[in-house]
């Protein structure tokens, strides 16, 4: 199964004799768990009250483990010091894993983590470890993987209870303090795993070791089926998709929905090679416009500040699990921007400016990188130690009446949905945590507002404008939310995608191209060691020691392809190649083809991965596949499509059984079976003629397309290098001129705008 929760269901305890044999691990089922059904502690997510213990924690870097460092519990990070103590105790090791913002984690660490007593029965059976997921999701995906695999169920907090060669043999998620209503408390569960490992160890380290010969198993390396891919694979994964199409909610799937853009990515590219007007095109258009029209109308978008929530608990997209993600921004910014280049509707635009707003209000530092993560929980009441879930985004309707006054607040509920009782909906709040606690979802239109009570629509947009900005300056007066303020390369990358594609993409792009540049000077500057070429993960005031997995080079090579065409300058493409050598270099599966996620060598990894599942994320071997084909077609090299063709084989069984899973590798098989429009302008970066030109080439959504700029100076030098028709590629009568092709056959060169239009939109 796969996970993509926070707040997961209540664990079982497995039995010791796993039975592996029955295991089934599929990177294409996404597991949605919903909101647990006990109520937590309203104080639960309040690790940051230290109590009179300071732990090995202290010295990290990692806000999720300095929540932790004054937990009563012995704690050691993840390393060879502690599995070390392990070996020479002989004792069990407990891997308990999660991240800042995980609202169920906060609910474990107050209930058990902080009990001085269950404390010490932990300290008593086990060498105690805390992993946080973001800084080391390599470790966090194996345990994932063997936990979803036997229990059907997955998410954080994560619980894994292994032998001392870090192998598992137990594992869950949440686990209560206490036993009740035969499921088995926390501390009832350690005694009894740890009396299992004195008195019957072998069987527990007999279990350990089939566990990971059948992971090995699971994930070993295959070679190609020899299963040609071809266009039936795209209209398999379309039928899949829509089949699971909510219509009367919009979305796929059940409840809780979850945004997925890699979805929305995967439809507009089968709308373009359908045509706009087909049926199947049409509808494919329409799930997706629909979808984000609903969402962003839903309480899971934050209608004051800017930005979505991880995803809606309920069908109808009101009830949010509100914390908010990076990735989540990054993706969704882009499937705005590309609805409204499809649609050229304003509120797509609106939609995408709000978001990158806030990231970058919210989310940057002072250096230009990009924060993680918001938490969904807060203080309810400053000076005081009770936290809720929402308590910074809910208001109560009296709070509305008296900020707006009578007249002003009653259009504002009527559009917004807010009513004296709550707005939550029935079935989605069971603990009653938002009575009289309204979520703002957009009911209604300005238009529909004004018809209700009688006024102009003029007059309703600038009442509403005026009531989100007291609204949001009276929220932003309540304690906020945690944030995780470490920055992480691979998000940035996707955020850097995001920045870039709305400087091409939106009139007034330039803050937001000035944004990912900066950032990408960020990550060039402080965690790019150039004299070794290597790329680190994490920066949190200091860049810390973990070396760059393949999602960080994946996506921060495509960000960076991102922002050259956005720009024309030559340093960032220069950069992409030298990273995607070192990414061959570290990652590429020689015999198979695709890349692990990891380096031959890592320590203390029980095996290497190769991830194929799209989920939250785009799995870091759908974006590298992308990115072989994109520098493929601009710097010309043959080894990179040969690459590309073979990561797609080693992935064809999956993409053919399990389609609907791996949406954005579907992108890239999209643009590997299809030839490629490449436009290539001869010109000087500042020209007024170019700028016009750029300007309509991004009105248009043509998907993947690769964009060259010849300036007739290094720029032009270095590509022609790579690829030698770039040389003599020169302006007409001096002037900015388009070169327009296909798989490089090129048309007749333009040099005038009207002319350049016309070949564009034929």
């Amino acid at each position: 199964m796969k996970s993509t929760e926070s707040n997961p269901q209540p664990s079982s305890v497995l039995p010791f004799q796993i039975l592996l044999g029955t295991m089934v691990v599929t990177t294409c089922t996404l597991f949605l768990g919903f909101h647990f059904m006990k109520k937590a502690n309203a104080e639960a997510a309040a690790p940051e009250n230290p109590m009179n213990h300071t732990n090995r924690l202290a010295n990290e870097k990692s806000p999720y483990l300095l929540q932790h460092a004054h937990n009563p519990v012995d704690w050691y990070s993840w390393g060879e010091e502690a599995f070390e103590k392990a070996r020479s105790e002989n004792k069990m090791i407990f891997l308990s894993i999660g991240y800042s913002t995980c609202h169920w984690c906060h609910v474990m660490a107050h209930e058990s983590f902080e009990d001085e007593e269950i404390a010490k029965v932990m300290n008593e059976y086990f060498v105690c470890v805390k992993l946080d997921r973001e800084e080391r999701p390599d470790v966090d995906k194996i345990y994932m993987t063997f936990v979803q695999a036997t229990t059907g169920s997955g998410g954080w907090p994560m619980s894994v209870w292994l032998t001392p060669d870090l192998k598992p043999v137990v594992g869950g998620t949440y686990f209560p303090p206490e036993s009740k209503f035969g499921r088995p408390g926390f501390p009832d569960i350690c005694k009894q795993i740890g009396d299992a490992w004195k008195n019957d160890r072998q069987r527990l380290i007999d279990s350990g070791n089939d566990v990971v010969k059948k992971l090995r198993e699971v994930f070993a390396s295959k070679p190609s089926s020899g299963q040609k891919l071809d266009h039936s694979v795209l209209e398999k994964a379309y039928a899949r998709i829509a089949s699971q199409y909510d219509e009367e909610n919009k979305g796929f799937g059940a409840a809780p929905k979850f945004p997925r853009p890699v979805i929305f990515n995967f439809l507009l590219r089968h709308m373009y090679r359908k045509g706009k007007t087909s049926p199947e095109g049409a509808e494919a258009l329409s799930m997706t416009l629909e979808t984000l029209d609903v969402m962003a109308k839903g309480g899971i978008r934050d209608h004051l500040g800017g930005g979505f929530h991880r995803y809606a608990v309920d069908q109808h997209w009101h009830v949010p699990h509100f914390e908010k993600m990076l990735y989540d921004q990054a993706q969704l910014a882009i499937s705005y921007l590309e609805a409204f280049q499809i649609t050229r509707k304003e509120r797509y635009a609106d939609v995408a400016s709000a978001i990158l707003d806030y990231v970058l209000s919210d989310m940057t530092s002072p250096d230009g990188g990009f924060y993680s993560a918001e938490d969904a929980d807060s203080v309810i009441e400053e000076g005081k130690p009770d936290h809720a879930e929402g308590a910074f985004y809910v208001w109560e309707y009296d709070e509305v009446n008296s900020l707006l006054g009578e007249e002003k607040a009653a259009w504002f509920n009527a559009m917004y949905g807010v009513v004296k009782g709550g707005n939550a909906p029935v079935g989605s709040d069971p603990h009653e945590e938002f009575k009289n606690k309204n979520i703002l979802i957009q009911r209604m239109d300005a238009a529909g507002v004004a018809d209700k009570f009688k006024v102009s629509t003029q007059a309703v947009e600038k009442a509403m404008n005026d009531a989100r900005q007291r609204l949001k300056t009276a929220r932003d007066k309540r304690p906020r939310p945690h944030l995780d303020d470490k920055i992480i390369t691979a998000w940035n990358g996707l955020m850097i995608s995001a920045f870039a594609k709305a400087g091409q993409i939106l009139p007034d792009g330039d803050k937001y191209r000035q944004a990912a540049m900066k950032a990408t000077s960020f990550i060039r500057d402080h965690m790019y060691d150039s004299s070794n070429q290597t790329l680190y993960r994490i920066f949190r005031g200091e860049r810390s020691g973990i070396e760059g997995f393949l999602d960080d080079h994946a996506f921060l090579i495509n960000g960076l392809l991102d922002l050259y065409e956005t720009t024309f300058d030559i340093r960032w493409i220069e950069w992409a190649a030298e990273l995607q050598e070192r990414q061959d270099a570290l990652f590429w599966d020689s015999d198979h083809g695709g890349y692990f996620a990891t380096e031959a060598g890592s320590k203390n990894i029980l095996l290497r991965m190769k991830d194929d599942y799209d989920g939250a994320e785009p799995s870091a071997n759908s974006i590298a596949i992308m990115n072989l084909l994109r520098l493929n077609h601009m710097l010309g090299n043959a080894q990179t499509l040969e690459k590309a063709q073979s990561s797609l084989d080693s992935f064809s069984v999956n993409l053919s059984n399990q389609p609907s899973g791996m949406p954005q590798m579907l992108v890239a098989v999209d643009h590997f079976l299809h030839p490629t429009r490449q436009i290539v302008f001869a010109a000087d970066p500042a020209s007024s003629l170019l700028i016009e030109m750029k300007r309509e080439l991004n009105e248009i959504f043509i998907p993947g397309k690769v964009v060259l700029l010849a300036d007739g100076k290094e720029g032009q030098q270095f590509l022609s290098t790579h690829l030698a028709f770039i040389q003599s590629v020169s302006r007409l009568d001096n002037k900015a001129t388009a070169y327009i092709c296909e798989d490089y056959v090129c048309q007749r060169p333009v040099n005038t705008l009207d002319a350049f239009v016309s070949r564009l939109r034929p």
